[in-house]
C-alpha cells in the first residue's frame, strides 16, 4: 500500500485529493469530483480538507521519513 502523502504533481490547492487518489489507487480527477459532489451536501467537508492539508505530509517529508 502506498502512504497517505501530498504528492508535487497532480496539485490543485493543496494536494489532499491527489494523496487520497494516490493512496487509494484513483484518478485524483475522480475525487476531486467526489469532493465537490460532497460539497453539495450539508456537512464539515471544507473543515475535513483543511485538517487533512495541515495533517497530511508533503512528498518531500514523506520520503524523508520514509528512508
Amino acid at each position: 500500500m502506498n502512504g497517505l502523502y501530498r504528492p508535487r504533481n497532480d496539485r490543485m490547492i493543496a494536494g489532499v485529493c491527489a494523496g487520497l487518489a494516490r493512496r487509494f489507487g484513483m484518478s485524483p480527477g475522480v475525487v476531486r469530483v467526489l469532493f465537490v459532489l460532497s460539497c453539495l451536501l450539508p456537512g464539515p467537508q471544507f473543515v475535513v480538507y483543511l485538517v487533512l492539508w495541515v495533517m497530511m505530509p508533503d512528498e518531500d517529508r514523506y520520503m524523508a521519513g520514509a528512508r
